[in-house]
C-alpha cells in the first residue's frame, strides 16, 4: 500500500498541474490563430503559428505606453509598500502599543474588503477632493502608486509581521548596548535577517498591482492607463479581437512568470522563515 502512494502523489500533482496549465495553453492558442479560424475550425492543436497578434500588440505605440505604466506603477508601488510595511512590522513586533493586535487585524480587513466596495471613494477623492489647481490624483501614475497601498500594505504587513517577529530581541538590546541608534538597529540588525521576507513582500506585491484591473479601468483614462486595462479596448460593437486580447494577456503573464522562475526558491525560504519556533 505504502509503495503505491508514490505513484499516487504523482499522477494527482501531473493532473493538478496539468489543470493549472491548460487554460494558459488554450489561451497561447488563441493567440496565434487567426480570427477566421477560431470559429470555423476551433482546435487545441497547433496545426499553424499566426504571430500577426503579436506583431500587432507589440507594434502598437498606444499599448507600449501602456506597459511602461503598469512597468512604473507596479515598481514604485512595492516598493513603498515593501517599506512602510517593513517599518510597521517593527513597530508592531518590538513596541509595547496598545492594542496592536487590534491593529494588526484591522489592518488585515481592509485587504478582505472588495475593491468595488472602495470604487467610489476613491473615485470622489481623486476627481473632487485631491485636486490643486488643473492637477488630480486622476489619471496620474502617482495616484495609482497610492492607491495600491489601500490593498497591498495590509497584506504586506501580514506576510512580514511573522519574519520580524522571529528575529531575536536580544540582537537589538546587544546593538543598542553597543552604541546602536534604533535606525542603525533597523538597518544593521534587522534588515539584513528580514531579507527574505522582505523579497517575497517585493515580489507578492508588484504582481498584485500588476494583476489589478477594476480600480486601474475605472481611476485612469490614458496617462496612467495600464497594460491590463489595455484588454477592454478591444471589444467594440463591431466585435472582439480575440486573437489579440488573448496576445496581450500572454504578454502579460510573462513577466510574473519569469520573476516567480528565477526567484522560487528564495520565495519559498521567505514565506517559511520564522514559522517554526523552538
Amino acid at each position: 500500500m505504502r509503495a503505491n502512494r508514490p505513484v499516487f502523489s504523482i499522477l494527482l500533482w501531473t493532473l493538478l498541474s496539468l489543470l493549472t496549465l491548460f487554460p494558459i495553453y488554450w489561451l497561447f492558442v488563441i493567440s496565434v490563430k487567426p480570427a477566421v479560424e477560431l470559429f470555423t475550425t476551433p482546435s487545441l492543436l497547433l496545426e499553424t503559428v499566426y504571430w500577426k497578434n503579436y506583431v500587432k500588440v507589440l507594434g502598437d505605440d498606444t499599448l507600449r505606453r501602456y506597459m511602461f505604466n503598469s512597468i512604473v506603477i507596479s515598481s514604485g508601488n512595492a516598493v513603498l509598500v515593501t517599506v512602510l510595511a517593513f517599518m510597521a512590522c517593527y513597530a508592531l513586533s518590538r513596541f509595547d502599543l496598545a492594542g496592536k493586535e487590534n491593529i494588526f487585524f484591522w489592518t488585515i480587513t481592509n485587504r478582505m474588503a472588495p475593491a468595488a466596495v472602495f470604487l467610489l471613494p476613491f473615485f470622489l477623492l481623486f476627481t473632487q477632493v485631491f485636486v490643486i489647481g488643473e492637477w488630480k490624483l486622476y489619471d496620474t501614475r502617482t495616484g495609482m502608486i497610492l492607491l495600491y497601498c489601500t490593498f497591498n500594505l495590509p497584506f504586506a504587513i501580514w506576510t512580514l509581521r511573522p519574519t520580524i517577529d522571529a528575529i531575536p530581541k536580544e540582537l537589538d538590546e546587544a546593538a543598542t548596548v553597543d552604541g546602536a541608534t534604533t535606525w542603525q538597529v533597523i538597518r544593521e540588525v534587522i534588515f539584513p535577517l528580514a531579507r527574505p521576507g522582505l523579497a517575497v513582500t517585493l515580489i507578492l506585491t508588484w504582481v498584485f498591482a500588476w494583476n489589478e484591473f477594476l480600480l486601474a479601468a475605472t481611476l485612469t483614462s490614458f496617462n496612467a492607463r495600464t497594460i491590463t486595462t489595455g484588454l477592454s479596448e478591444y471589444v467594440t460593437t463591431t466585435g472582439t479581437e480575440w486573437g489579440t486580447m488573448a496576445s496581450i494577456a500572454i504578454i502579460t503573464l510573462i513577466p510574473a512568470l519569469l520573476i516567480f522562475s528565477i526567484v522560487q526558491r528564495h520565495i519559498v525560504a521567505g514565506l517559511t522563515f520564522g514559522a517554526v519556533k523552538e
